[in-house]
């Protein structure tokens, strides 16, 4: 689709997605004299935060620049979802630009997600997006492989963490087989999303920094979901085995939960139980 269509496109997504919220649902007073349907472009600018002058452009579909800021506020306003909201990046902003923004839509755990963390109470979970990067996680989870809260949100990325950080490497105790099943869904992720230019940057620093990861990254499969019998030694808990299933999260198939269950007939549960100072 060239950029003309795309934009006449989203001219007329706009205009159709305005058309159907009425004041009274995003708590602005009805008035009157209302000679169409649907919120004024004035009230769309307001609740967006940007100037009626500029939404008009937008919504006549005018070749200006948006940034990821006033696009996501657009969206707000226009009360859209998440394939709506991917829906109007594709249509409005160039790829790159797109892909980061799409990016930080994504991320953002539901309070359904957040329920299943709480209740895999004694499962080690990690959420994480398509470029790997831990966007949840639950204590269990915390206690055993690191304390994801005290590390910046840019470092927090899984592929990274796994050669970056000593304390992951000494936990598996098979630790090349255990990256080998993170690599091999980052490669999954990586031939969906050839377009962006993130993952070649990210392989390029990861390979220069860190000779293993160049060597490994090119012996990795591609799976999208690999199910694996992982044994840790962890420095307080010693001896855990747990069973690995990769999940993907339907309704937004760009979030992955990464479930760690405590192997039946061992004491590795008792043992997470006691990491976690739960001893009843």
């Amino acid at each position: 689709m060239d950029r003309n269509t795309r934009l006449k496109e989203m001219s007329a997504f706009l205009k159709m997605k305005r058309s159907k919220l009425h004041p009274h649902m995003v708590g602005l007073p009805s008035g009157t004299r209302r000679r169409t349907p649907g919120l004024r472009r004035e009230e769309v600018a307001q609740l967006a935060g940007v100037s009626t002058t500029w939404y008009t452009w937008l919504e006549q579909g005018r070749d200006i620049k948006v940034s990821s800021s006033v696009l996501d506020a657009v969206s707000n306003a226009l009360r859209l979802n998440i394939d709506e909201r991917k829906y109007l990046a594709a249509l409005a902003m160039e790829e790159g630009a797109q892909s980061d923004w799409l990016i930080a839509q994504e991320t953002s755990i539901s309070p359904s997600l957040k329920k299943i963390l709480q209740e895999l109470r004694y499962c080690p979970t990690i959420i994480s997006d398509r470029r790997c990067f831990i966007v949840g996680w639950n204590q269990a989870a915390a206690n055993v492989f690191l304390d994801f809260e005290a590390i910046g949100e840019r470092r927090r990325n899984l592929i990274y963490l796994l050669f970056a950080r000593k304390e992951l490497r000494s936990l598996a105790v098979n630790w090349e087989h255990f990256v080998k099943g993170f690599l091999a869904i980052f490669r999954t992720y990586y031939g969906q999303y050839v377009a962006d230019n993130w993952y070649l940057q990210f392989i390029e620093k990861m390979a220069k920094k860190y000779p293993e990861f160049h060597d490994l990254w090119n012996q990795s499969e591609v799976s999208s979901a690999p199910e694996v019998l992982i044994e840790f030694r962890h420095a307080k808990a010693g001896k855990m085995l747990f069973n690995l299933t990769s999940l993907e999260v339907k309704g937004n198939n760009d979030l992955r939960c990464s479930i760690y269950t405590p192997v039946e007939d061992t004491d590795t549960e008792i043992k997470l139980k006691k990491l976690m100072g739960h001893n009843e």
